[in-house]
């Protein structure tokens, strides 16, 4: 399938590893031009250097934390007219509802609400001038089934769900779709994180508890980056112009639910 998007320009936040990375490769395979960001400057420029081998494109790297407001202004510097933004960040360190005080839900905020609606203000507009764009979101299916030990992602990315209900509707008729992603457990470096928690909370080891959160899943296994960013750039394509303001499950049925 033509996706339409050979050249194209995009900016992939927090992409030198896991989703993110599986996002920008499938995009540079569609032919789009990149504009990575990441907090590690060698990571980031290695999987650049892959990119630019393996498919081709321009590839641009900015090492900063995208979450501060000077990390923010030095991605939009480097990305300058681009047609395509995923948003995406690391999200917040796990615990139980009386571990978390008012900072800690600044920081994740900042991180995981905050930082996209800052990117989409910046870039959105753009777009619309040219009338053609699309911003996919990485959020959580936490947003439609709550995970108990991620509350601080659970009210971050449901506030972020709720800009976006409102404001996709805003500018769909300027050609700009905005959709989110909402991912299950994927064979990343967090869920390696989360299952070393479970591991060392129960007493077992990380396999044993990787095979418990596998039991849970419909498809038995996580899911990979790789179908993970085929999704994204379908959702990127010209073939997506009609999917307007959408949460779309990729977590192998673990969220039981009709609707």
């Amino acid at each position: 399938m033509d996706l339409g998007l050979t050249g194209k320009r995009a900016l992939v936040c927090a992409s030198s590893k896991g989703l993110g990375l599986g996002c920008a490769r499938a995009l540079a395979e569609a032919g789009v031009d990149l504009v990575m960001n990441a907090r590690g400057a060698e990571a980031l420029e290695a999987v650049a250097e892959a990119i630019r081998g393996d498919f081709g494109v321009e590839v641009v790297t900015v090492a900063c934390d995208v979450t501060t407001e000077e990390g923010q202004a030095k991605v939009l510097e480097a990305a300058g007219a681009v047609d395509i933004l995923v948003n995406n960040a690391g999200g917040p360190p796990p615990g139980m509802w009386p571990d978390w005080e008012r900072d800690d839900f600044i920081a994740a905020l900042d991180a995981n609400m905050l930082t996209p609606i800052a990117l989409i203000k910046a870039l959105v507009p753009g777009m619309m001038d040219r009338g053609w764009g699309r911003v996919v979101n990485i959020t959580s299916q936490s947003v439609k089934s709550p995970i108990p030990v991620l509350g601080l992602s659970n009210s971050a990315r449901a506030g972020l769900t709720g800009y976006v209900a409102g404001t996709s509707r805003q500018v769909a008729g300027k050609g700009v779709t905005i959709n989110n992603l909402l991912p299950g457990i994927h064979a990343t470096d967090r869920a390696d994180s989360l299952d070393k928690g479970v591991a060392d909370r129960e007493g077992i080891s990380v396999d044993e508890a990787k095979a418990q959160r596998c039991a849970t899943i419909p498809a038995g296994r996580y899911g990979t980056k790789e179908e993970f960013g085929a999704a994204c750039a379908f959702l990127c394509s010209q073939h997506a112009g009609f999917i307007v303001g959408q949460n779309i499950l990729l977590d192998g049925g673990a969220v039981n639910a009709t609707l």
